[in-house]
């Protein structure tokens, strides 16, 4: 079906944010309880929602339960870090975004920007992004994994090798003491990589979590990355590697609330 903005807006608080009771949609997007009546019995009539004993529910979930927990985990946090890394981007330009809680928040914030041609692996940034303001979206195929949300494996990586972008928009689960930007899944890091590989310019969103932590698989070195978009200042040795490296660390502005968020 072909929804409007508004029935896209509901199923944005129904999935991400857990908003399924009419009254409560309605005081989230400052409508009358009768209109949002109307756009729920649309996603009804249309398969997309049902109804639930005081609300309502989406019919399939295609994301993984702790997928969309984490997307829960510190949202505010996230939304800083999204709107400073959406900052950084322009209308018309090409870019690479690779899954995560974090950039599926970078791929809310980019809803200002127009034109865009973006290349991901994502579900949840093709959903985000697909139809609105003139954008092109090409979403990788491969092996679709529910805890990810994303598609993985060989045909992920050679569909995104055949793209040039302006930028590419990374998560990550941590910057190694020993100055390495890591993950724990093998399958997301090598989709970074290519992302990296393809890319003008690489933009790596985190927050303060992710200092220090170890995690087994390599994604980059320092001097591979442009920018960090973070929510506090790194530790002293970790600024110095970052230095050295003369990657421009930017600090998410308004920041609400300090519980550590999930990659």
């Amino acid at each position: 079906m072909t929804q409007t903005p508004r029935q896209r807006a509901i199923l944005d608080l129904v999935r991400d944010e857990d908003v399924t009771r009419v009254t409560d949609l309605a005081d989230r997007l400052g409508v009358s309880d009768e209109t949002i009546r109307r756009n729920v019995k649309a996603l009804v009539d249309g398969g997309v929602l049902t109804k639930t004993h005081g609300g309502v529910g989406l019919v399939e979930q295609l994301v993984d339960a702790p997928f969309l927990q984490r997307l829960r985990v510190n949202a505010d946090a996230k939304r800083a870090l999204a709107e400073t890394v959406a900052d950084q981007v322009a209308d018309g330009q090409v870019v690479m975004i690779d899954t995560g809680s974090t950039t599926a928040f970078v791929a809310q914030a980019l809803g200002r920007r127009r034109d865009l041609t973006v290349i991901t692996n994502s579900l949840e940034i093709a959903r985000h992004l697909v139809g609105r303001n003139g954008n092109r979206v090409y979403m990788a195929g491969g092996e679709l994994r529910a805890d990810l949300a994303a598609a993985v494996g060989a045909e992920a990586v050679a569909f995104i090798q055949q793209f040039r972008a302006d930028l590419a928009i990374l998560s990550i689960a941590g910057m190694d003491p020993t100055g390495m930007f890591t993950d724990f899944d093998l399958d997301e890091a090598r989709v970074a990589r290519v992302m990296i590989d393809g890319a003008a310019r690489t933009i790596v969103v985190a927050d303060e979590s992710k200092f220090g932590r170890r995690a087994p698989v390599t994604i980059c070195r320092p001097d591979e990355v442009d920018a960090v978009v973070v929510d506090a200042p790194p530790p002293a040795e970790i600024g110095r590697w970052l230095d050295a490296a003369n990657v421009e660390v930017m600090l998410a502005a308004e920041i609400a609330g300090r519980e550590p968020a999930s990659h």
